[in-house]
Formats: C-alpha cells, sequence, structure tokens
C-alpha cells in the first residue's frame, strides 16, 4: 500500500494530482521513487547523459543552464527545497528538445521518480498528464524571462530584479553572494555587475561587504526593477 511508502507523505504534499490517481498508481510511484544526494558542484543532467528522473528537492539548490560551446553559461532558473525539477526527465516529454544542463549549487537531497513510470503515469492518467505540461510550460516561461531581459533590459534594471527577487525569498536586507555568483546567476559578467554595485552603493541603495550585498532602499530598488 502506498501509505505504508516512507515517500507517501512527501509525494501527496507535492503533486496535486496525488488525490487523482488510483491505489495501484500510488503505490506504482512510491515503489519507483528513491532518495538522492548531490554534492554541491555535481553535474546532475546534461544533453550527453541519459534521462534523471523527475526530482522533488527536499532541501538545497539546483541551477538550470544553457551551455555555449566556448564555455559560457547563461542560467535559466534555480530551484530549491520543496519545488520539482522536471526537465530533469525531458524525456518524458516527446515535444521538449533543448540542450539542458542541471548542476547542484548546494548540498542537495530530493526524491527521484523514475521517467518511465513517470512517463506512463502520463500516459494512464489526464491529471498527470496535465500537470506535467504545466510544470513544464512554467519552467519556459522562466527561460523566456530570463532570455528577455538579457536581450532587452538594461544592466542596471537586471541587477534590481535581481537583488529584489533574491531578497524577496529570505526576507531580510542581506543578500550573502559574491559579484562572480550574481554574475553567473543573471547571465552577465562580473566587471558589469560590480560596476553597477558601485553605482548602486553611491546612490545609497547598498552597502557593499566581502562576500555580500546590505539593501538600504528597497523602494528605489523596486522602482528600478518596475522601470520607473
Amino acid at each position: 500500500m502506498a501509505e505504508t511508502s516512507p515517500h507517501a507523505r512527501c509525494l501527496a504534499c507535492a503533486f496535486p494530482f496525488w488525490e487523482q490517481l488510483t491505489p495501484a498508481e500510488q503505490e506504482r510511484l512510491c515503489r519507483f521513487t528513491r532518495p538522492v544526494h548531490y554534492a554541491k558542484g555535481t553535474r546532475v543532467h546534461s544533453p550527453l547523459e541519459s534521462c534523471v528522473g523527475i526530482l522533488l528537492l527536499r532541501s538545497g539548490q539546483l541551477r538550470s543552464y544553457l551551455l555555449s560551446e566556448d564555455g559560457r553559461d547563461v542560467t535559466l532558473y534555480r530551484l530549491f527545497g520543496g519545488e520539482v525539477c522536471i526537465l530533469s526527465a525531458s524525456c518524458v516529454m516527446d515535444a521538449v528538445n533543448i540542450d539542458l544542463y542541471i548542476d547542484a549549487e548546494e548540498d542537495t537531497e530530493a526524491l527521484c521518480i523514475s521517467a518511465g513510470i513517470f512517463r506512463q503515469l502520463m500516459q494512464e492518467n489526464v491529471y498527470v498528464r496535465c500537470y506535467a505540461y504545466q510544470m513544464t510550460a512554467e519552467r519556459f516561461s522562466d527561460t523566456m524571462w530570463t532570455m528577455q531581459q538579457i536581450l532587452f533590459m538594461s544592466a542596471d534594471r537586471r541587477l534590481a530584479i535581481f537583488l529584489t527577487d533574491e531578497l524577496a525569498k529570505t526576507g531580510g536586507a542581506d543578500l550573502r553572494m559574491t559579484h562572480d555568483q550574481m554574475a553567473k546567476y543573471m547571465g552577465s559578467a562580473r566587471e558589469v555587475v560590480s560596476r553597477m554595485l558601485k553605482y548602486f552603493a553611491q546612490e545609497g541603495w547598498v552597502r557593499l561587504y566581502r562576500g555580500g550585498v546590505q539593501v538600504l532602499d528597497k523602494q528605489k530598488l523596486q522602482a528600478l526593477a518596475r522601470g520607473e
């Protein structure tokens, strides 16, 4: 029975389609779910590797990005504890064909669901299929938003958006992150980020310190992020 599985509660909380599964489908999903650990810096998924499976993050952080032939990368989005990584099993989506890389940015604990089993459930259960397409659409929406920023927004506005988004996740005023990390997550150059941060500091919006940034005027950054 699915109720006896150690993963049943996590799966039930993570997937809105859980109650729409038959007991047999719930049991199958639990049986083909296993805990995985990725150390910081581990390559989780690449176009050259087989399908990893659906990942339900319990803690840690994953970064999804594109990699150019000359080694430059563009961060598309990041995932944190409680979120689901569906493009690590892009093989279950026939319409998805993208050379995506996924790395562990922090030590990460997750539950991994077999790609083959998830694909079977998609074929059998319309609720699972709708969920998979909805999640894929959301990730591609994140990707398009990232590309829109890179292609059409000024560097200062992009940095303001990044800072306000990151602080919204913590609810604080300090962001402990190096200029290199910010540039990587923004798909920008370190020199550009450092120059913009120095400008923000001169305006009195932020205070810079070793390994981090403290936001002093959140309203000004939010206004810039909105394009005002």
